[in-house]
């Protein structure tokens, strides 16, 4: 497995965990090459990086004391992943700036390998509309954005904004080299994101569900290696890079766009959340409170069950299902495992915190229809969907060996 990374260090005060991450990377086997800000210079000396990792380290765009060739370009092509811990806001309004004004935002620019951003910074800052708002576009470029931890922050202050502990860093970093394109060339089908039921012109039945599961399912599968079609309903978040992304509206036009894509697909993953039930009837105007009393009464039919028709027809598919309960969650994720002839589902009790709707987090359980039960901890839903990844994969191989 062993690769070459290129790890960016920005100017923040966790650069003392990054230092631990190094040296951990080297031990793994792994060829680390640094690249410093002039930030980071401040708070560690590069001579620290260059004596763990046994490279040079590179803080200067104007160098011309590398042979063979212009530095940013040369560390661009050599890299395998790129890695940048912590990344500041700084670093990363430029970044989704399109700015190249030193070696590392440059690198970034010229490199073609996967980019990975460790932030790291205040929780106010964090959470900041500008910084999220950089994050997103970001992560519609095809960056990876692995989330800050919880907890007391360098300033006194509690809250997210933490980098992860080193090992923590350096396990995430080993097993993204090792699964570059352990996905390919399996062509995957997603559903993301609520449907809606109109009403009438102006309102519509839906639920909380932001889509942040099944996107992150879908960049995941794309990173590594995966040709991925994303049939999202309504969401504000951007489309995945690399991505073929299908917008839909209504439960019906969900299931048509799936029914239309199924034959060209080998993993299904079910995770938008579709309404069981539509209208009856759409009224052509608004309705109007003077003309009705103090209740409506509104007639409900069934929406096609969109889970059940793929695996009465899946054929060699793996079929992956998800189920977000508020009672009984085994129970009811066994029973629907069965019942929708699905190889696995994906369980969640939307009462627990951090793991409902709309929230950046979730803590799953993954059942297969072999019986066994894998019980995930509380994790970000990017680090979620690799875990979820990993479950496909082995079945797949299982399956396919």
């Amino acid at each position: 497995m062993p690769g070459k990374v290129l790890l960016g260090v920005c100017g923040g005060i966790a650069v003392y965990k990054v230092v631990s991450v190094a040296s951990g990377l080297r031990r793994q086997g792994i060829d680390v090459q640094v690249v410093m800000t002039e930030a980071a210079t401040r708070l560690v000396a590069p001579l620290t990086f260059q004596t763990l990792t046994g490279n040079r380290v590179y803080t200067d765009i104007f160098t011309t004391e590398q042979p063979g060739g212009v530095p940013h370009i040369t560390l661009a092509q050599e890299a395998d992943l790129v890695v940048i811990a912590p990344a500041t806001a700084n670093v990363i309004g430029k970044l989704a700036a399109g700015l190249g004004d030193d070696l590392l935002t440059t690198v970034v620019l010229a490199t073609k390998a996967p980019v990975v951003l460790f932030p790291a910074m205040n929780v106010n800052m964090f959470q900041n509309p500008v910084v999220q708002s950089n994050l997103d576009r970001l992560r519609s470029f095809g960056f990876e954005i692995v989330a800050p931890a919880s907890g007391e922050l360098a300033c006194g202050q509690v809250g997210q904004g933490r980098l992860p502990e080193p090992e923590h860093v350096t396990s995430w970093i080993v097993d993204r080299l090792a699964r570059r394109q352990d996905l390919a060339p399996l062509r995957f089908l997603i559903t993301a994101g609520p449907t809606r039921e109109h009403i009438d012109p102006v309102r519509f039945l839906s639920n909380p569900s932001s889509g942040r599961m099944g996107y992150a399912l879908a960049a995941a599968a794309h990173h590594r290696g995966g040709n991925v079609t994303l049939v999202s309903g309504p969401t504000e978040l951007p489309p995945p890079a690399g991505v073929k992304l299908i917008n839909v509206t209504s439960a019906r036009q969900m299931r048509d766009a799936v029914m239309e894509h199924l034959p060209e697909s080998d993993v299904v993953i079910k995770a938008a959340a579709v309404a069981d039930y539509r209208p009856a009837q759409v009224e052509a105007q608004k309705i109007k409170k003077s003309e009705h009393g103090e209740t409506i009464t509104l007639e409900m039919v069934r929406n096609p069950d969109i889970l059940a028709e793929i695996g009465a027809q899946k054929g060699q598919r793996l079929l992956v299902g998800f189920a977000a309960e508020t009672r009984n969650l085994m129970e009811n994720a066994a029973a629907k495992l069965q019942a929708k002839h699905l190889d696995m589902i994906v369980a969640n009790d939307v009462r627990e915190a951090g793991s409902g709707f709309a929230v950046a987090t979730n803590r799953v359980r993954i059942l297969t229809n072999d019986g066994h039960c894998q019980e995930l901890p509380l994790g970000p839903k990017e680090q979620v969907a690799d875990w979820i990844l990993d479950a496909v994969r082995k079945v797949w191989q299982s399956r396919n060996d």
